[in-house]
């Protein structure tokens, strides 16, 4: 018995050696900032307005006032297919038409789940039969993909958004089959731009999505809200945590691009935002917290970083008065501009 104590004591002595050893590494003083980093913006004109914001004033004043030239934008399939068969485009067409004025790149996302809670959009008129809503789904698919594969400010398709982060957002069971479907049948309608996939930064391993995908695309959250964790949370975490998870794509898998397709720029909260005081909303953002991501952001050392959260920016100047947050980020895209 005491040989065994010996042995059992020994592995968990091997195994917290080994923890503390990944721990170390993944906080070792950070490699250099990359300095021809790229800034880009999520922009969700449904977010906006439910922020009580007029969403078109706030897309032109990130596109003029901040800067933004490299933009992703969710494609509502609820909003752009209110009734079976019939097609509302007037908003999307409007953001891509002033996003070409500008000479703005957009990544465009479709699929049932795309980016804002509750992650999956679906119409109302879409029944419970499984089959036929992804047949019905890929049918508004196509729809998409013909009007604006012609649009020169469209420079890649996003399929669906995180979908291997099954766990998070109210959708339906997750299709690896379904997900692996959709992306060929994006390829056959326009084998001239890239497919990305999406995954968690901080809750995958990357390689499902990785290597599905032209590019790959990761989210980025330092401080946040969850139960699970007893309330707010920072992760302890250094850049080296993404570089060693880019490493093991790399190794097991073909994809060779990696960007940030959402680094966190607004507060993840314990409810709606709107509802909850500016200070407890600063625990996990505010003008320091954002230049303090982008800058973490940019010593991982991936070439796009695409920020998440200019809507509430723009919210906490004009509703809040609060405009520091909204400096700051003109500030960094500012100095952004040299790399475009």
């Amino acid at each position: 018995m005491r040989h065994l104590f010996k042995v059992i004591g020994l592995v968990f002595l091997s195994v917290f050696l080994l923890i503390l050893l990944v721990f170390v590494y993944f906080n070792l003083p950070d490699p250099a900032p990359r300095a021809d980093v790229k800034l880009g913006m999520t922009f969700s004109a449904r977010y906006a307005t439910d922020l009580g914001l007029d969403w078109k004033q706030t897309y032109l004043a990130l596109l003029d006032d901040i800067g933004v030239k490299k933009l992703r934008l969710p494609v509502y399939w609820d909003l752009a297919e209110p009734k079976a068969g019939e097609y509302f485009w007037d908003d999307l067409d409007w953001q891509l038409t002033e996003a070409e004025k500008r000479q703005a790149d957009v990544i465009l996302t479709i699929g049932q789940r795309v980016p804002r809670w509750p992650e999956c959009h679906i119409p109302g008129w879409v029944g419970s039969d499984d089959q036929q809503r992804q047949t019905d789904l890929l049918r508004f698919m196509g729809r998409v993909i013909e009007r604006y594969k012609s649009h020169q400010a469209v420079t890649m398709w996003q399929v669906e958004n995180e979908p291997f982060l099954v766990f998070f957002g109210i959708c339906p069971p997750f299709d690896k089959n379904f997900l692996d479907q959709e992306i060929a049948f994006v390829k056959s309608l326009d084998a001239t731009r890239p497919v990305l996939l999406t995954d968690s930064g901080e809750l995958s391993l990357w390689v499902g999505a990785a290597k599905r995908g032209d590019v790959f695309g990761t989210t980025m959250y330092r401080h946040i809200w969850s139960p699970k964790v007893g309330g707010y949370f920072t992760y302890p975490i250094g850049p080296n945590f993404f570089r060693a998870k880019e490493w093991l794509v790399r190794t097991f898998t073909k994809q060779k691009n990696f960007i940030v397709i959402e680094l966190q720029a607004e507060p993840w909260a314990s409810g709606w935002i709107a509802d909850i005081p500016l200070q407890e909303q600063f625990r996990t953002m505010d003008e320091t917290k954002l230049w303090e991501n982008v800058d973490y952001a940019k010593r991982v050392g991936f070439p796009e970083v695409y920020l998440w959260g200019g809507e509430w920016w723009y919210w906490m100047k004009e509703k809040k008065d609060y405009p520091a947050v909204w400096e700051t980020g003109k500030e960094l895209f500012r100095e952004n501009e040299k790399n475009f």
